[in-house]
């Protein structure tokens, strides 16, 4: 692969013809309202470490194997396969069944009996997450002009503080009334623990969002790279093996960046995970009371 990467203006059926700006500003809201749901349902456990630990007498590791593990590893390693897959494939498509593998596999952790279903949950949770932001990106690509395009970006990327915000108080509330609400009993499952029952009250609704993806229209995919190479070949035909070469070449770019995000991220995750946990813990809060004030802090 040689350099450098240059865009080809004149490919057939490109236009300059984007959008209409409300339609595609109602996309990032929905696109953006997918991004808090995904963030509830991926933090609705670190409100919960206390009740499962009790109730399936598991360790702190074993929670953070749960917090960290289970939910990252497929987290991390989907996004390449399924970035590759949205620049061929419907994004909407890809959208609205990660939205609902992870609805429903939020749902399922609250029907776990044992550590190892409750892991098993968790990868499935991941699954559906890694969908998301490789697709939305595209698609907010696709539908927002260069000089457009940065506001759409933030505001998506807003997902993050409010997601991480909302899954603190509204999860601090659904486990307030799941905890002081009479036992749920399901047909074949049983009776569920309160904090079964707070999974599945946060998990389902998320569905809502897989259905508004119907309304998404798929748009034109605009400013397609042709990536130079001795053979000529476009950047549609550059394979993974070529890709990674590109990066390996360039890895004190990437590799500091990466390693960066790294650090910021274990440690981000750290805090958010673990401070509910070290207020329930050294300072007696409930539940409720640390999510609201964290939740509160974040936003």
């Amino acid at each position: 692969v040689t350099e450098p990467l240059t865009a080809d203006k004149n490919r057939s059926g490109l236009t300059d013809d984007f959008p209409r700006p409300t339609y595609a500003w109602y996309v990032v809201v929905v696109l953006t309202m997918g991004y808090i749901f995904s963030f509830l349902d991926r933090q609705i456990l670190a409100l919960l470490i206390e009740p499962i630990r009790e109730t399936l007498d598991i360790s702190d590791t074993q929670i953070s194997l749960l917090l960290g593990l289970a939910f990252g590893i497929f987290y991390t390693l989907l996004g390449i396969p399924i970035g590759r897959l949205a620049d061929r494939r419907s994004r909407r498509a890809i959208i609205a069944t990660g939205i609902t593998i992870w609805c429903l596999m939020t749902a399922a952790c609250g029907l776990a009996r044992n550590f190892g279903q409750l892991f098993l949950a968790r990868i499935g949770v991941g699954v559906g997450e890694a969908a998301l932001n490789p697709s939305a990106f595209s698609l907010i690509s696709d539908y927002f002009p260069r000089e457009r395009r940065g506001r759409a970006i933030s505001f998506y990327n807003m997902g993050v503080s409010l997601g991480a915000g909302l899954a603190m108080i509204v999860g601090g509330q659904v486990i307030a009334y799941a905890f002081n609400a009479p036992p749920v009993t399901l047909p074949i499952v049983g009776e569920l623990y309160a904090w079964q029952t707070v999974f599945i009250v946060v998990g389902l609704p998320g569905l809502l969002i897989a259905a508004l993806m119907a309304t998404v229209r798929e748009p034109e995919r605009r400013d397609k790279l042709r990536l130079t190479t001795d053979s000529g070949a476009t950047s549609e035909d550059v394979s993974v093996k070529e890709t990674v070469q590109f990066l390996a070449k360039r890895w004190r770019t990437y590799g500091t960046h990466f390693l960066g995000m790294s650090v910021v991220t274990i440690l981000g995750y750290g805090f958010l995970f673990w401070i509910p946990t070290m207020f329930v813990r050294t300072w007696g809060w409930s539940i409720p009371e640390v999510s609201l004030a964290y939740g509160t802090v974040v936003l």
